[in-house]
């Protein structure tokens, strides 16, 4: 298998490479792509070195798959010429994911939509996926009719400058700002860009790409996203109305035998969910659980993952291993 990895030099490029590395994919060539200023650079895969290149050479090469993770603005201009010549894409940015034409998929919960024809497929943004990660197994037992969420989101989220500004804070380093306040000591309200209802883009994408990932269009839900001054890992805190009743031991017993969720629920011994304990980690992690007393059918969660693992990287890789699987390459 031919491979290609746009924006290979980037915070979730870099975890890409750590998990296709142990991956089940029979990689025999792989292709890494970056911008300009980094073309010639060498990057080691499974202890070959290889060189960054240009997304033109790396289409004359025919990759079978390519993982795009190098922002909005080039995928829309690569992304349909790479599936035009027959590339499975897996991209990661925000400018597929609403397409009604593109697959939006977490491979748990929705892989079985993905048919041989669909080209460019969509990687769902990193909070919607350690959410919906939950939110599913659940919906599939008892119906569920509204969702309230407030995020806690890690720097990583924006990229290596809003890393770098965070750390140049705490050492009292002036420096480049990824952020229009300082993020040390501090929590934003604001994540993406706000629009004309108010909400942020990234709490609209996690409305809309909800929605789509289970396949309900009116599912009433509401979200506030925060930037906070951790390194790695998003947190969530989750309200969820059922239909019917339910009750912690049921919520926790249908979690614990979920794919990918791994339950951490016993607040006498301070056993929950936090980032740093999931760091490096694929499996999406859920404490906290218990009854919303203020509502019928309520139920609260803390939901914590590496948004550059399971929120980003791994669920490539994972649609990737589907794809080959399935037979779609070389098939």
């Amino acid at each position: 298998m031919k491979f290609c990895l746009v924006g290979a030099t980037g915070l979730v490029g870099c975890e890409i490479i750590k998990v296709l590395e142990n991956s089940g994919l029979p990689v025999s060539e792989f292709y890494p792509v970056a911008s300009a200023r980094t073309l010639g650079k060498p990057l080691k895969f499974k202890g070959k070195d290889y060189f960054v290149m240009s997304p033109e050479e790396a289409l004359s090469l025919k990759p079978n798959i390519a993982i795009f993770s190098a922002g909005r603005d080039p995928s829309l201009q690569y992304a349909p010429r790479f599936s035009e010549a027959g590339v499975y894409v897996i991209d990661n940015s925000s400018a597929w994911r609403m397409d009604p034409k593109v697959p939006l998929v977490v491979p748990e919960i929705n892989s079985s939509i993905l048919k041989k024809t669909d080209y460019i497929i969509a990687n769902p943004n990193c909070s919607t996926i350690q959410m919906v990660m939950v939110l599913n197994p659940l919906h599939r037992i008892n119906k569920i009719k509204r969702i309230v969420v407030s995020t806690y989101q890690s720097v990583t989220g924006t990229g290596i400058k809003a890393v770098k500004q965070l750390q140049n804070e705490r050492a009292g380093i002036e420096g480049e700002k990824a952020y229009p306040y300082q993020i040390d000591l501090n929590v934003i309200p604001h994540i993406d860009l706000f629009q004309p209802n108010g909400y942020s883009k990234e709490e609209m994408k996690m409305i809309n790409e909800t929605r789509k990932i289970m396949d309900e269009p009116q599912l009433p839900i509401t979200s506030t996203t925060v930037r906070i001054p951790v390194l790695g890992g998003h947190s969530e805190s989750v309200n969820i109305e059922f239909e019917a009743p339910i009750s912690v031991e049921e919520v926790r017993k249908v979690l614990s035998r979920s794919q990918g969720v791994v339950v951490m629920d016993n607040p006498a011994e301070n056993i929950y969910p936090m980032p740093l304990m999931a760091a490096g980690k694929d499996e999406v992690f859920v404490g906290r659980i218990r009854m919303d007393e203020s509502i019928t059918n309520g139920i609260n969660l803390w939901i914590v993952a590496d948004n550059l693992r399971k929120g980003a990287a791994t669920n490539a890789v994972q649609i990737a291993e589907y794809i080959f699987k399935q037979g779609f390459v070389n098939g």
